[in-house]
């Protein structure tokens, strides 16, 4: 014979103890070992990205356990991109930061056999833009004036960058001279190992304009480098320091190269841990003091997660196969 406490007493006790275990449960359980993987050595812009998330991840209390950063150098994200997929797909733990650059050798297919449909896009930080910059006393005042020179002799106009033929330096060199009406074949560009060594060059006239970043520049004007920055290419005026800057759109040229920094997870990473992150992103994003990080960093804002970024990521991924195609640089 059953009893009421058969019955009734342990129906109920289960049910509570279900529900308790309802309650208790996160929705999302955070990762075990969370960590960020920089696609570079040490130092670069794949570290910085990861140093942001380490630290305003940790300071939003949206990530309780440390976040550790790993180094996986090689081909602007191409190793990690490679690694990530083949070994560890279904890996919550980690989360791997790219850049526009990263999205512009995908769209050349410099990362193997891998597209952009192979990873789980999460979140995009913040982001630079292309500036054009000539020295301090320069006799070209604004952009207009800087293409009129290089549409009439483009010989005497020399543009450096870093970067080799493909890279996103070159294509803000052949988007400005496209941009002028001379054949991208006939300019002459010098590739630099970076910001420095370009403005070294054009300091001492080996080149006539710099085709770099805008936080990059803004952070040579406070150190007293002789420059003069003459167009943002961004569809819009960037804040702070160089909010008197006008974009290449206002003097009449359309040229726009964003520089994305984000992070996205393999691609059997469950919807549970995805879902983590991209909260966890997005509670951090929502604060004042990431704002101030993000400033920190040099970048500018550019907070997208999950859907909304997968979107951007996949039609930007578009627009540099079409543009790398109409530069020849691939079929």
């Amino acid at each position: 014979m059953r009893t009421l406490w058969t019955r009734h007493i342990l129906p109920l006790a289960a049910a509570a103890g279900v529900a308790a275990a309802l309650v208790a449960a996160p929705a999302h359980a955070e990762p075990n070992r969370p960590e960020c993987i920089a696609p570079a050595q040490p130092g670069g812009g794949f570290d910085l990205t990861c140093r942001l998330a380490q630290g305003a991840l940790r300071d939003s209390k949206a990530l309780e356990k440390p976040m550790r950063i790993v180094y996986m150098p090689g081909g602007i994200g191409a190793v990690a991109y490679n690694s990530v997929i083949a070994q560890r797909p279904a890996d919550g733990n980690a989360v791997v930061a790219f850049s526009g650059g990263s999205l512009l050798n995908l769209a050349q297919g410099k990362f193997g056999k891998y597209t952009v449909d192979d990873v789980r896009w999460l979140a995009a930080v913040g982001a630079d833009y292309g500036v054009a910059v000539v020295r301090d006393d320069s006799p070209h005042k604004d952009l207009k004036s800087l293409m009129e020179a290089f549409k009439a002799d483009p010989t005497k106009i020399v543009l450096g960058a870093g970067g080799s033929i493909g890279s996103q330096d070159w294509m803000k060199a052949a988007l400005t001279a496209k941009a002028a009406g001379v054949d991208y074949k006939k300019m002459r560009f010098v590739a630099f190992e970076g910001g420095g060594e370009a403005v070294t060059a054009l300091r001492g006239g080996h080149i006539q304009a710099y085709m770099g970043d805008a936080a990059e520049a803004a952070t040579m004007l406070d150190g007293g480098a002789p420059i003069r920055i003459l167009a943002v290419y961004h569809s819009e005026r960037l804040p702070g320091k160089l909010a008197n800057v006008p974009t290449a759109a206002e003097q009449g040229f359309k040229i726009e190269w964003p520089i994305i920094r984000g992070f996205y997870v393999g691609p059997k990473v469950s919807d549970a841990d995805y879902n983590f992150w991209k909260q966890a992103f997005d509670k951090t994003m929502g604060t004042p003091e990431f704002a101030k990080a993000q400033v920190q960093q040099g970048l500018f804002p550019f907070n997208l997660t999950g859907p909304e970024l997968d979107t951007y990521v996949k039609a930007r991924t578009k627009e540099y196969a079409e543009l790398a195609k109409s530069f020849e640089l691939i079929k």
